[in-house]
Order: C-alpha cells, then sequence, then structure tokens
C-alpha cells in the first residue's frame, strides 16, 4: 500500500513538473510575442499566474522534497532492518 501511494505521489509530480515546464514556455513563447507587438497570450497568462502557475510550482517543489524524504526515510530504515 505504501509503494502504491508512493508511486501514485511521482506520477502526479511528474504530471505537474510537464503542467509547470508548458506554463514555462508559452511565458516565453508569450513575452517574444509582446517584445514584436503580437498577442500570444501574455495578458492571459499573466492573470492564471497567481490563481495557477504559482501554486503548480509550490506543489512541485514541496512534493518534491516530500518524495526525497520519504525516500531517505526508507532507506534509512532498510539499513537498520538489514
Amino acid at each position: 500500500m505504501k509503494d502504491k501511494l508512493i508511486n501514485i505521489l511521482n506520477w502526479l509530480l511528474v504530471i505537474n513538473l510537464f503542467f509547470v515546464l508548458f506554463s514555462f514556455f508559452w511565458f516565453a513563447t508569450a513575452l517574444v510575442g509582446r517584445s514584436f507587438d503580437f498577442n500570444l497570450g501574455f495578458d492571459l497568462w499573466y492573470a492564471l499566474w497567481d490563481p495557477l502557475f504559482m501554486p503548480a510550482i509550490g506543489i512541485l517543489m514541496a512534493g518534491s522534497l516530500l518524495s526525497g524524504l520519504i525516500s531517505w526515510v526508507n532507506r534509512r530504515l532498510a539499513a537498520k532492518e538489514g
């Protein structure tokens, strides 16, 4: 059960990582488009920054730390048992 929960957490983190990468590439593309006075959705991206992208980055960071902590604890417990 514990391994299944960790695998689900890792898959959710992978999905979140690709969402964060997508948002970064959208930002970079929209910023270049804005510099050429071509609308590629920078205003929409900026409106979604606080409610969507910032929490996604925070969840990615917290989940990565939690995943690393869980694996570290598992290694320490396995070393004590064996």
